[in-house]
């Protein structure tokens, strides 16, 4: 089975919207003693929430794990341990050099005398991306099991037991403000959604505009049913505000998932074009082979640009500056390609399949097999021509043909092979 490249944009688009979202609504003032702390623009600037949703993209995340789970479950030709254990290697190894490099980074920092302020901000940014780890390994685990139940029961009804845990989980916090700290069954509910529609798409469902269709617009109707009901408009958590749709996933945050799922499904002829074209299609595909790097290094690489340049003691505007204006934000966004370049670096540094390693193995490759096949060091002039072949029936299939072997001292033998055409 091919990749989708259409899911492939969705993923891409997902690594991104969170990559940009936590570089934009992620302040660190810089403060009298050197030293960091977090603020958000939103507490200052609510007119940005439905920003949010544009850049809130953990359900396409999702979404396209479950895909990509389903579909290389499917075609994995052993047994499902050795899927997946090769599925969490690949998810978990990127996670230990994060934890490693970054152990060794805050060891150092701590050194040469950092604030405390400026190491618990690292060490937060650094660390809280990895929540995604818990409910992913256990989706993915669990994809078997989800596929079959999606094939036998469709996927609405598997759907609805999550939606309704997730309600309940709201209804607790809402009357019962103890309950904030909810057990992480709400997390796994909340994002088992896009991932069984992801499942349900790798195996066939959803393909039809009529499907998109409808999930885009079930989703944003509950949506605007959810903003009458008071929830609140950020799909992020703002700093000071009682409640949050994101810690712990409230039925918005689903309903913003389904919505985007179904956006995205309604744009698959669209994507396809748009990866057809050179550019956008090596981008894609790079945002693809580094997306667990991208999204684990994001932030440390923002706390390091930041901090660094902190040192010279001056506050730059956009960094190090309090974001209680739009200039803050405009001031950022210039910031963003410096963040951008040193995330692609970081990102790069290391991999076995790095351009220049692929250009060595692929001259290795050349240097083995000379003349496109030969054997390592026989000269072009030792490879044995390649023997003639004749089509017997020119106007028949092409890959239906005949050869004939022909001895010089055979006449009869060599005239029927010239009789044929070429």
């Amino acid at each position: 089975m091919s990749r989708d490249r259409a899911v492939d944009a969705l993923r891409a688009y997902a690594i991104g919207g969170v990559v940009l979202g936590h570089w934009l609504v992620t302040g660190l003032v810089l403060t009298g003693d050197g030293g960091l702390h977090q603020a958000s623009p939103l507490t200052a600037l609510p007119g940005l929430a439905p920003l949010t949703w544009v850049l809130q993209t953990l359900g396409l995340f999702f979404f396209t794990a479950g895909f990509g789970s389903a579909r290389s479950l499917a075609r994995h030709p052993g047994g499902t341990g050795g899927w997946l254990a090769g599925r969490l290697r690949r998810l978990l190894l990127p996670t230990v050099a994060l934890l490693g490099a970054g152990a060794a980074v805050l060891l150092a920092a701590t050194v040469v005398g950092t604030s405390d302020d400026t190491l618990a901000v690292a060490l937060r940014l650094a660390v809280s991306p990895l929540w995604f780890l818990l409910p992913l390994v256990i989706l993915v685990a669990s994809t078997g099991p989800l596929r079959a139940a999606v094939r036998r029961w469709g996927v609405l009804r598997c759907a609805t037991p999550a939606v309704a845990v997730v309600a309940a989980a709201d209804l607790a916090v809402r009357l019962v403000p103890a309950a904030g700290d909810l057990p992480p069954v709400t997390v796994l509910a909340a994002w088992s959604v896009p991932y069984l529609l992801g499942v349900a798409h790798a195996d066939g469902w959803l393909r039809s505009r009529r499907a998109g269709g409808t999930a885009a617009a079930g989703g944003a109707l509950a949506l605007a049913a959810l903003l009458a009901l008071g929830y609140p408009v950020s799909a992020v958590g703002v700093p000071g505000a009682g409640v949050s749709n994101l810690n712990p996933p409230s039925l918005l945050v689903v309903a913003l998932a389904v919505t985007q799922v179904g956006l995205g499904l309604l744009a698959r002829p669209a994507l396809r074009r748009l990866l057809a074209r050179p550019l956008p299609g090596r981008a894609v595909t790079a945002v693809n082979r580094f997306a667990v790097r991208i999204y684990l290094w994001h932030q440390p690489v923002l706390v390091a640009v930041t901090a660094l340049t902190a040192r010279g003691g001056l506050a730059l505007p956009g960094l190090h500056t309090v974001p209680d204006d739009s200039g803050w934000v405009l001031a950022r966004c210039c910031w963003l390609p410096l963040l951008a370049g040193v995330l692609v670096t970081v990102v790069r540094v290391g991999q076995p399949g790095s351009p220049r390693r692929r250009g060595v193995r692929a001259g290795d490759q050349r240097r083995r097999r000379p003349g496109g096949g030969g054997v390592a060091g026989r000269s072009a002039e030792c490879v044995r021509p390649a023997p003639q072949v004749y089509d017997h029936r020119r106007s028949g299939p092409p890959d239906l043909q005949e050869v004939i072997a022909v001895r010089d001292s055979d006449p009869p033998s060599r005239g029927r092979a010239d009789g044929q055409s070429r």
